[in-house]
């Protein structure tokens, strides 16, 4: 499981060229037919949010970019594990001892990530926010004790959340009080497909939204083109291993090689594995997947990480119909 750690790097870096260098040169175009890209970032999400829209009226584009940016905060405020007045928040610090309100959102998510977890026999489980703090590799420099993660090691925590509901409100009970739920993996996907459809309600029919690589593109781009998005290469930030062609679909990469730390020459990712609750071992670097919705993107590109192919693509295909293991290294 990834953390939405505040601060540090992103877990996930993508070179959106729809944002880059695909703008730049359609710029003549766009000048032509009285379009223009409205452009904005910010901090978000323990990562930079990115926006991008097309449209004949900047004011107009920046009305809906401000739309767009207030549900991606709206569901951090929600959903992150780092405030105790948060819906994960909350949870995390009374759910096991008595049922904790939440909004029917934060129930959709968390059920949603407990199918992903289920359908993965734990590989992905929303609930070892407890290693995942242990080993917060962005502040670490060596390995937190054996004996503290070997506790937490193999328990399917998952299977200890109850999603429920008590009069009118959705509720989440917690089994076993080592369980922290962390919706790292999967929150802010939902958080760039509410900011995508907040876009569309204010008619926009051409944008990108890029919340630190994890990324939805409204439409197409300029002149009905797909947008253009480059994988980043692994080795050199600077590079790009491929270049995929996006229009209402989403695209979401984990990668081990950017946030890590080394310990006697020995490298410490923030990919954790439950089974072991530590790092996964694999030789996998970078895991990309397409999606018709970013929340299935995002779970699926944590979920499947480090996954034989001939395991992980059918487990796609049926918890996630009509995405796709787009590029793997």
């Amino acid at each position: 499981m990834s953390s939405d750690s505040p601060g540090g790097p992103s877990r996930r870096q993508f070179l959106a060229l729809g944002v880059g260098a695909f703008v730049v040169s359609s710029l003549p175009l766009a000048a032509r037919r009285r379009e223009r890209v409205v452009r904005r970032s910010l901090p978000v999400m323990g990562t930079i949010a990115e926006i991008a829209v097309v449209h004949r009226d900047p004011a107009y584009a920046q009305q809906a970019i401000d739309a767009a940016m207030d549900e991606l905060r709206r569901v951090e405020r929600t959903m992150t594990r780092f405030s105790p007045d948060s819906d994960v928040g909350r949870a995390n610090l009374g759910a096991a001892r008595a049922p904790v309100p939440v909004t029917g959102e934060t129930a959709l998510v968390v059920g949603e990530a407990l199918r992903w977890a289920a359908a993965t026999d734990g590989a992905f489980d929303p609930a070892i926010g407890a290693a995942v703090e242990l080993w917060d590799v962005t502040r670490r420099r060596e390995p937190p004790p054996v004996e503290r993660t070997a506790r937490l090691a193999g328990r399917r925590l998952h299977r200890e959340i109850e999603v429920a509901t008590t009069g009118r409100a959705p509720t989440l009970r917690f089994h076993d009080a080592d369980v922290r739920l962390d919706l790292g993996g999967i929150a802010k996907g939902y958080a760039v497909d509410r900011a995508a459809e907040a876009l569309r309600r204010w008619g926009v029919r051409s944008a990108l939204v890029n919340v630190g690589g994890d990324l939805y593109a409204v439409g197409a781009g300029i002149d009905d083109e797909p947008w253009r998005v480059g994988i980043q290469d692994p080795h050199d930030p600077r590079a790009t291993l491929a270049t995929l062609r996006v229009a209402d679909a989403a695209v979401a990469t984990s990668g081990t090689y950017l946030q890590f730390f080394r310990h006697r020459g020995r490298p410490y990712h923030h990919l954790l594995d439950p089974a072991t609750g530590a790092p996964r071992a694999t030789v996998m670097q970078s895991l990309t997947i397409r999606a018709p919705s970013c929340l299935w993107a995002d779970a699926a590109a944590t979920a499947l990480f480090g996954m034989p192919a001939g395991r992980a693509a059918p487990l796609l295909l049926d918890r996630a119909p009509g995405s796709a293991i787009v590029h793997a290294v």
